[in-house]
């Protein structure tokens, strides 16, 4: 088992009638509402956070990418990474991930990812993603080739990591006379790869059929998970191969306190923030950008999303996030990682408005008296 802390690094000042207001904490959102001096602050913290994990004992971070938003402040993961890669010395830094399509050239992601696994020396993890439909409005790309894009994107950095430059690579959406790039990754034959997903037929199919490692993205109900992970499985088998549990990963926010009670009470209001203020605009998806049949599970799904959920109740009946005691947390994760077959949690606590220091005291809970108890 391995276990991953996960930062999003959201906006904790929106305004309190930011829900009557605002339609949406995506891509329209007033740009005035942030302020880069609490920013700056923010970047701090959240960057001496995620190095602070690796000092506790968790075998790797992971940042993320996100546009034109409130929920997430990290439009260049690889410059948070780059970061860290200088504050840590042992874990794993997992970039989840660039999204392909929005790169022109993709080179640019060959690149950047080399550098972080030099840099890092052979810690990256490198995550590719197709991105979120309100990415699309952000940079003005046309939906209907993302997927196109994506796989044209990934070949030619997975050949330019691998094979001997130059060599010239023509395809549908991309040509270049001369791929050569200057550095190479370290990691040989290149970093792993881990594609995380919705629950999208197309990505579950790709990724099994590349044994690449499919990483559930958080905030759905338990019983979402174990649908797209069966999934996944069969769709493993069908490339003529069983599963390994590390290419299975579970998003789940853990927040640990003394007792169950105080847990609670210590990480619901920021909790609420999160899914009433942040999640707000997420599902905003442009024509084009999701197949028919992909469109019909994710909607059968939409009432089993965390922005769907009105009570404590619903949280914990669906395992939005793992909230309590050590002896809580333990129980539940141990119950829920084994019933899933996963083999990598990806979990995170610093959820909405958080306090850092909360933050960290769940974080320290968590590594002593949780973390001895869950690995097998």
């Amino acid at each position: 088992m391995q276990y991953y802390f996960f930062h999003l690094m959201p906006w904790p000042y929106l305004p309190e009638d930011f829900d009557e207001k605002y339609d949406s904490a995506w891509i329209w959102l007033p740009n005035s509402l942030y302020d880069p001096v609490k920013g700056h602050e923010l970047y701090r913290e959240y960057i001496n956070t995620l190095a602070y994990a690796e000092e506790l004992g968790f075998d790797g971070i992971c940042v993320n990418e996100h546009h034109q938003n409130a929920y997430g402040l990290m439009p260049s993961p690889n410059v948070i990474a780059g970061a860290l890669t200088q504050r840590t010395q042992r874990c794993r830094i997992a970039v989840i991930g660039n999204a392909l399509p929005l790169y022109h050239p993709p080179l640019r992601v060959a690149e950047e990812m080399a550098m972080l696994d030099i840099m890092s020396n052979g810690r990256l993890i490198a995550g590719m993603v197709v991105g979120g439909g309100p990415e699309y409005y952000a940079y003005q790309v046309n939906p209907t080739y993302a997927r196109e894009r994506f796989r044209e994107a990934l070949d030619l950095i997975i050949k330019a990591w691998t094979e001997p430059g130059p060599f010239r690579w023509h395809s549908k959406h991309y040509f270049f006379n001369y791929v050569n790039p200057w550095p190479r990754p370290l990691q040989q034959p290149h970093p792993p790869i881990w594609i995380p997903g919705l629950g999208s037929l197309e990505t579950i199919e790709f990724v099994a059929q590349r044994r690449y490692a499919y990483m559930g993205v958080p905030y759905f109900h338990i019983s979402v998970f174990h649908r797209v992970f069966d999934l996944f499985r069969d769709a493993c088998q069908k490339a003529g191969y069983e599963t390994r549990p590390e290419q299975l990963g579970w998003g789940v926010p853990i927040y640990v306190a003394e007792t169950d009670r105080q847990a609670r009470e210590e990480f619901e209001p920021h909790m609420w923030y999160f899914v009433r203020f942040l999640l707000k605009g997420i599902g905003i998806s442009p024509p084009g950008y999701t197949s028919p049949r992909s469109i019909l599970s994710i909607l059968k799904n939409r009432p089993l999303f965390l922005s769907e959920q009105k009570t404590w109740d619903d949280i914990e009946k669906g395992v939005y996030a793992i909230v309590g005691s050590p002896e809580t947390v333990r129980q539940k994760l141990n119950h829920y990682r084994k019933e899933l077959g996963v083999g990598v949690v990806m979990t995170g606590c610093q959820t909405g408005t958080l306090p850092h220091e909360l933050a960290r005291k769940s974080m320290e809970l968590f590594c002593r008296d949780v973390l001895p108890h869950v690995r097998d």
